[in-house]
């Protein structure tokens, strides 16, 4: 326990001193991530490259303070994974790459780990009834797990402070686990990442002074998703949870953002572009849209993810499968509501740089300046 606690805050200090010395130097050589008036939110630019500071006081935390004896085999593949991504994102941040080239590098992370470091999903554990499985599907299903975890982190990194909070919160449930079970690597894997988390926030928060992006978010999307297939792998032998729902519970925690990623994708395909094609379907820009601030936003998902899996911790004992798809009705129930509830307040819609106003109170401003505006100039004639 002790090195988990001395490594959170060796994390933390390190993240936290260093993103001052990043911001420097991102201004001075133009790293930033500019408005993008059709589909981002930010009105200046900001310094992309958060995700260095995260990167470096998670990763000297963990190779000084953690127990190589007790990962031996893995430890290795599990660290270059992290390198690995880490630098397929800060290429993306710095240079900008398509999105396939992003998808070969998680491609070889995920090879990585299944075929060096053994880390494969073996067991559905009452998932339709389904117990363990084939050794080729077992390879498909962890290869799907790690990809739309990585990219479900990475895309619902869209307005201050929501994938540092999000990730927060889903690896903190999941460390707490591997500290009652005894699992102290991953244990202290997860506590460290989230102290740089906190340190990166504390910056990230609205009104952001930085982003962590990519490589940042995909390295926060891939600590959840060895987390999850662990904690997958290793409920059987909890007496914390019942032995058939730890998928559901891996898919509880993680709900808000693999749902939110999945309709997404759907609805990118049913318009024929490509899932990875940008836009502004995310959950967080709909709330958005409704007139909530970033902070409110960033907020109110944290909370829904704490209650989410709260709740499903609760209603395990009916099932892995009931659980899995009374979340799945639950989250699209909700977006229906969301999507048809009423503006909380007027809001300004950005279109190029000029602003619609579209509340009527606003609209009577506008005309009632255009109205002076008139009268002066008739005032001048005459």
């Amino acid at each position: 326990m002790e090195q988990i606690i001395i490594s959170g805050i060796l994390a933390f200090v390190l993240t936290f001193y260093a993103i001052p010395i990043i911001i420097m130097v991102a201004n001075a050589n133009g790293i930033y991530d500019h408005p993008d008036y059709e589909r981002k939110l930010h009105s200046h630019p900001i310094p992309s490259i958060g995700g260095l500071a995260i990167f470096g006081g998670f990763m000297v935390a963990v190779l000084v303070m953690a127990n190589i004896n007790a990962v031996v085999g893995s430890f290795q593949y599990i660290m270059a994974t992290f390198v690995i991504i880490f630098f397929v994102g800060v290429k993306d941040d710095v240079l900008m790459i398509t999105p396939m080239k992003k998808l070969m590098g998680q491609l070889i992370v995920a090879a990585i780990l299944m075929f060096k470091a053994n880390l494969l999903i073996t067991n559905m554990h009452g998932f339709l009834s389904i117990t363990t499985i084939d050794p080729a599907f077992s390879y498909f299903l962890s290869l799907i797990t790690l990809i739309v975890v990585m990219n479900a982190f990475n895309l619902i990194d869209g307005i201050d402070g929501l994938a540092a909070t999000i990730s927060i919160i889903s690896v903190s449930f999941l460390s707490a686990f591997f500290i009652m079970n005894g699992d102290l690597f991953f244990a202290l894997m997860g506590f460290t990442f989230v102290a740089s988390l906190i340190a990166f926030l504390i910056y990230n928060f609205a009104p952001a002074r930085i982003f962590m992006g990519d490589g940042g978010s995909m390295l926060s999307g891939l600590v959840n998703a060895i987390l999850v297939i662990r904690f997958i792998e290793t409920a059987e032998n909890s007496h914390i949870l019942p032995v058939l729902a730890s998928p559901a519970m891996g898919f509880g925690i993680l709900a808000i953002p693999l749902l939110d990623t999945l309709r997404v994708f759907g609805i990118r395909i049913l318009h024929g572009r490509s899932p990875f094609s940008p836009d502004n379907n995310h959950l967080h820009h709909v709330l958005l849209d409704k007139g909530f601030s970033h902070a409110a936003v960033t907020l109110m998902m944290g909370a829904v993810s704490i209650c989410t899996t709260v709740v499903t911790y609760f209603l395990l004992p009916i099932g892995t499968t009931k659980v899995i798809l009374l979340l799945i009705v639950s989250f699209f129930t909700s977006v229906y509501f969301i999507f048809h509830a009423k503006p909380r307040i007027a809001k300004l819609t950005v279109v190029k740089g000029e602003k619609l106003m579209e509340d009527a109170n606003l609209k009577k401003v506008r005309n009632f300046v255009s109205f002076l505006n008139d009268k002066g100039k008739i005032a001048d004639k005459d």
